[in-house]
C-alpha cells in the first residue's frame, strides 16, 4: 500500500517545488516517487502548509532534560557551566522519566534524528527503543593533562556502554571544548579507532578566547571555583578554534557548535587550503540557548558570505525552553529576516542528515530514503511567524 501526500508547498530538502506534485511513500515512509499532481491518481492526501523532510537535531543534551527552568537566563556561559556541574544529580527516576519526555517532544515536533551529547548511560534505556536515530558523542573533558589517561579510559567505557544500542546507531568519542580538554586527551580523542565524526563546543563567549589570547579572563575564575590548579597553562596567542583544530585529522568531520564569537579568520582557518590538517567542519547554530546563556547570536551573516556547512541544534533543556527545531529555525528567521525561508529548511534537514552522516537515508525527498515526513503550518507567504507549527506526519 502507498501513501500520497500533497501541500500548498513542498520542500524536498534541497529546493521547492513548483505547486501541485505529490509525494508517493510506502506505509514505513520510503520513498516512492514525487509526481506531478495529473500522474498521481486518486487517495491524496491533502494539507495546508510546506511538507517537507523530518527534522535533524544535530545537537542535543538529552540527559540534561531534568534541568528545564532550573538554570538561570542570561548568566553567560562561565556561570551557566559552573551550574551544569554542580547542578546535574538528580534521582534517576526523575532523570529518565524527564529524557522519556524530551524524546516524545522532540517526535512531536518532526525531528527524525538527533546529534546527542553523552557524559552518562541515562540516554541509553530510552534509545534502545529505536524511535529515533541517534548519533551519540561521548564526551570527554580534562583540562589538566596528567588526567588524560584516566578520563580518557572512563570516556571509552561509556562509548562500550552505547554499543548495545542497534538500529546503525552510532557512538564516537569527542572533545567537550577547546578551554576542557588537554593536548595529550585531544590526541587521545582523535586517535581513537573509527571516531571518524566528531563534535566540539566552540567559542560560545568572548572570554574563550581572551583565555587562549591571553590567559586571563572568566575562565581562569571557573577553574578556581572549581578548583583546578591551571598554573601549568601558557596562552597560544591565537583564538581557541585557531589553536584546536590542528589536533583533528584530515580523514575526520567535526560540528562546531555553537560559535557566537566566531569571526571571518576562523572560518577561513577551518579551509582545507589554510591548513594541513583538514577535518571537514559544519557549524551548528543554536540561537535559542544563545540566547539563553548570553543573549548573543552568531554572526550568521558572516557564516553564509563565507559558504560555511551550517546545520541546526537545540541544545538543553537546561539551556532552552523546547527542543522544536522549528523554533530554532523562528528565532533565525526573526533576528535575520532576510535568510530565505529555503536556506533555512535546508540546514535543518539535508545539511543536518549530511553532517550527521545519514544522508543516504534522511534529509531529502529522494527515492529509498525514508526522511519522515513533516508540515508547517500557519507559514503563510513563506514567512515563519509565531503561529508557524510543525507537525509529525510520519
Amino acid at each position: 500500500m502507498y501513501r500520497k501526500f500533497t501541500a500548498t508547498h513542498i520542500f524536498t530538502g534541497a529546493a521547492f517545488l513548483t505547486p501541485g506534485y505529490v509525494l508517493i511513500t510506502a506505509e514505513d515512509g520510503c520513498i516512492i516517487d514525487l509526481l506531478p499532481g495529473k500522474d498521481a491518481g486518486d487517495g491524496v492526501e491533502k494539507y495546508e502548509g510546506i511538507l517537507c523532510p523530518g527534522f535533524i537535531n544535530t545537537h542535543c543534551h538529552l540527559e540534561l532534560s531534568h534541568l528545564k527552568n532550573v538554570i538561570p537566563e542570561k548568566t553567560g556561559l562561565v556561570e551557566f557551566v559552573f551550574s551544569i556541574i554542580t547542578q546535574r544529580e538528580a534521582e534517576e527516576d526523575i532523570i529518565l522519566q524527564a529524557i522519556q519526555n524530551a524524546e516524545d517532544e522532540m517526535l512531536q515536533h518532526g525531528i527524525v534524528a538527533v546529534g546527542d551529547i553523552c557524559n552518562t548511560a541515562h540516554t541509553v534505556q530510552q534509545k534502545l527503543k529505536q524511535r529515533l536515530h541517534y548519533h551519540n558523542f561521548i564526551e570527554v573533558t580534562g583540562f589538566v593533562p596528567a588526567t588524560a589517561g584516566s578520563r580518557f579510559k572512563a570516556a571509552s567505557e561509556l562509548w562500550a556502554a552505547f554499543g548495545a544500542l542497534h538500529n546503525g546507531q552510532r557512538a564516537t568519542v569527542v572533545p567537550h571544548a577547546p578551554y576542557s580538554v588537554s593536548p595529550q586527551l585531544f590526541d587521545l580523542v582523535t586517535s581513537f579507532p573509527s571516531n571518524n565524526l566528531l563534535s566540539m563546543h566552540s567559542q560560545e563567549t568572548l572570554a574563550e578566547d581572551v583565555f587562549f589570547k591571553t590567559g586571563t579572563g572568566d575562565f581562569i575564575t571557573l577553574y578556581n571555583k572549581l578548583n583546578i590548579d591551571i598554573s601549568f597553562y601558557q596562552p597560544s596567542g591565537k583564538s581557541s578554534l585557531q589553536t584546536v583544530l590542528p589536533y583533528f585529522n584530515e580523514n575526520q568531520s567535526l560540528i562546531l557548535v555553537h560559535n557566537v564569537t566566531t569571526d571571518e579568520s576562523d572560518i577561513v582557518f577551518t579551509k582545507p587550503q589554510t591548513t594541513n590538517y583538514k577535518p571537514k567542519t559544519f557549524f551548528c547554530l543554536c540561537p535559542n540557548a544563545n540566547l539563553y546563556i548570553s543573549n548573543r547570536l552568531p554572526d550568521i551573516n558572516l557564516l553564509v558570505k563565507n559558504d560555511a556547512a551550517i546545520v541546526l541544534g537545540t541544545d538543553s533543556l537546561a539551556s532552552n525552553h523546547q527542543l522544536g527545531i522549528l523554533e530554532e529555525m523562528k528565532t533565525l528567521h526573526k533576528y535575520f529576516p532576510q535568510l530565505p525561508l529555503q536556506q533555512l529548511l535546508q540546514w535543518a534537514t539535508f545539511n543536518g542528515a549530511k553532517a550527521l552522516q545519514l544522508d543516504n537515508t534522511l534529509g531529502s525527498f529522494e527515492k529509498g530514503k525514508q526522511p519522515g515526513v513533516v508540515v508547517i503550518e500557519n507559514a503563510d507567504g513563506l514567512i515563519l511567524g509565531e503561529k508557524a507549527i510543525a507537525k509529525r506526519v510520519i
